[in-house]
């Protein structure tokens, strides 16, 4: 219990024993607290009040202060002997006083925190009469933790102390997660601005990697999902939502409303994550009610595992067929798990996968259902920004053209890669017979061209087609297909020029030619150059290849990219230091000789069977 000496003393420790300095030291002390009070004559102890008219109505203020010492000091006989003693070994009574409130208070906060883990109404009841008790000190520092310590321990609070706690900015400061909760629950505003700098700090650390561009081993998509989901932002959420249904919602509506107004698919990132990560806490209050729960975690497993088997393949679909008239706004959430880059990254990796394996059995895509699948779920979530602005949760339906002519074309586009590959490992003698069919590697299909212009879901395979050329060095199947995706709204994201420009960079040699730097920067890059995160990328790309440019192609270079006032603090950084090092010659950073650490969208995983 929290008695009435241990209050006392707690008040006692604060003066200076013995000393005629009191008067002001305390008057001052009054001053400082005048408006708040300690609230120790609201559970009946002397303080303030008390004190002051015991040294406003007598004659001799040290012997006040000596009698209000003894009164409201701790009531043990036998210490009061010892304090003389303390006093001749130099042992300032504050400081004593100080160490006894110390561990007092910590005893008293175990036996509280003991007492919170039991269940019933006993522990409930015994738990208010203590806060109503205590509470009126919460202003006294040296007490507020065990005031705290009871407020974390009540579930239910009454909004008479919650409303305390909101007023005052300090005692909110101090007030602990769990108790904030309770008082997040009617007070979204306050939520928001709690949330709002984790949001930040989470898009502004995935952009850091993005555009990193001293680290050519810290990849976007490298770290798994179990890994990235233990990340500082996503965890913290976690534990400010705790078991709160209502919180959650209202950081899903956040995160909505942010992605709308920003079209920033990080935020598709963190939905996915924070419920992830929700899952693993096992906090069921939660996960047993979001729709989208057993949807995501089968998803999940597929990209921790990068590859979709016949089991997972059947529950996707289900998941997806089995949502019922009325029930229609899930698909806005849905569209946002498949909206996170690493979500459209595994999808578009998987579907690659898929036609090569159809490339080496000879079959059309349009007989692979699982394929049909991944190109399903990839509509669906490049449709995202649009379905949850518009409100008109529909699933897109699929053109089937993109399944009968656009994957074909892109077939034929890489049958004739694997030629080309197949022919330079023949001895140069037997390379003639195989001359024709190089020579017959002309532009991409125009099939290819079309699609790629007017289908998200066209743009994004082929996108990742030209990371696999970019990945086997390919650079004429490269040139080839670059050229096309500068009609392509998203081949500018940041996401697919991070994983192509790490990728270019080990193809350094080939920019020494006038044919490759027109393909790269004329057709490709200088389209999007009026975009800032396509200047940073570029400029990443010259920071390693720049030695290998000629002159006049690395002059027009740094003129077209040279920063405009209006341009990011990090863009002028980055183009100051890379002018630095190219007017000192300096090497460039050396570049890993593997490219293991940066895996193949066509990398050799098991391909699934087709659903039946």
């Amino acid at each position: 219990m929290l008695t009435g000496p241990l209050i006392s003393f707690v008040f006692v420790l604060r003066l200076k024993y013995g000393t005629v300095e009191f008067r002001i030291a305390y008057g001052k002390y009054l001053t400082a607290n005048r408006m708040q009070g300690t609230g120790l004559e609201e559970i009946g102890v002397p303080g303030q009040n008390a004190l002051r008219e015991a040294l406003t109505s007598c004659t001799d203020p040290l012997k006040a202060i000596e009698e209000f010492q003894l009164e409201n000091g701790i009531l043990l006989p036998s210490l009061r002997q010892m304090l003389p003693l303390l006093d001749l070994h130099g042992l300032r009574r504050l400081d004593f006083h100080t160490s006894v409130l110390e561990e007092l208070r910590d005893n008293l906060v175990t036996h509280i925190n003991e007492l919170g883990q039991k269940e019933g109404r006993e522990r409930d009841k015994t738990l208010k009469e203590l806060l109503s008790k205590s509470f009126p000190l919460v202003r006294l520092k040296a007490l507020r933790p065990i005031v705290m310590c009871i407020l974390r321990n009540i579930p239910h609070i009454d909004d008479k102390y919650l409303r305390v706690l909101v007023r005052e900015k300090e005692l909110y400061n101090d007030t602990d997660t769990e108790v904030k909760r309770q008082i997040w629950k009617d007070n979204q505003s306050l939520f928001g601005d709690e949330v709002s700098p984790l949001l930040t700090q989470y898009c502004k650390e995935k952009e850091n990697i993005l555009f990193d561009h001293q680290n050519l081993t810290n990849l976007f998509f490298t770290p798994s999902p179990k890994v990235r989901r233990q990340g500082e932002v996503v965890q913290r959420l976690a534990h400010m939502i705790g078991s709160s249904v209502k919180l959650y919602d209202m950081v899903l509506q956040f995160l909505r409303t942010l992605f709308i107004r920003t079209r920033n698919v990080h935020y598709c990132t963190l939905r996915a994550e924070l419920l992830m990560a929700l899952h693993d806490l096992e906090v069921q209050d939660i996960i047993s009610v979001d729709p989208c729960h057993k949807f995501t975690w089968c998803l999940d497993a597929c990209i921790r595992e990068k590859n979709v088997d016949v089991k997972r393949s059947r529950e996707l679909q289900g998941f997806l067929d089995g949502i019922k008239r009325g029930q229609e706004t899930v698909l806005g959430d849905l569209s946002m798990t498949l909206c996170d880059p690493y979500a459209i990254n595994f999808l578009a990796t998987s579907a690659m996968k898929i036609l090569q394996h159809l490339i080496n059995i000879e079959n059309l895509p349009r007989e692979n259902t699982v394929l049909i699948l991944l190109l399903r779920m990839l509509s669906l979530g490049l449709s995202a920004w649009v379905m949850i602005n518009s409100q008109e949760f529909k699933e897109p339906k699929l053109d089937p053209q993109i399944v009968s002519k656009f994957l074909p074309a892109l077939m034929s586009l890489m049958v004739d890669d694997q030629v080309r590959a197949l022919n330079a490992k023949l001895p140069p003698d037997e390379r003639e017979s195989a001359i024709t069919i190089i020579e017959h590697s002309g532009p991409a299909p125009d099939a290819c061209l079309t699609f790629v212009q007017e289908s998200p879901v066209a743009s994004i395979i082929a996108m990742y087609y030209t990371l696999h050329a970019a990945k086997q060095r390919d650079r004429v199947g490269l040139m080839r297909v670059l050229g096309i995706l500068a009609n392509c709204e998203r081949a500018f994201d940041d996401p697919f020029l991070h994983f192509l420009v790490s990728l270019l960079i080990h193809m350094g040699d080939e920019f020494s030619t006038e044919d490759f730097c027109t393909v790269i920067f004329d057709e490709f890059f200088y389209t999007g150059i009026t975009r800032e995160n396509v200047i940073r990328h570029i400029l990443k790309l010259l920071w390693y290849i720049y030695p290998k440019l000629p002159q006049a192609r690395l002059y027009t270079l740094m003129k077209s990219l040279t920063p405009l006032p209006q341009h990011n603090e990090a863009v002028h950084s980055l183009y100051e230091s890379l002018q630095e090092k190219i007017g000192s010659q300096q090497e460039p950073p050396l570049i890993p000789p593997s490219l293991d650490y940066l895996e193949s969208p066509l990398m050799s995983v098991p391909t699934p069977a087709p659903l039946h």
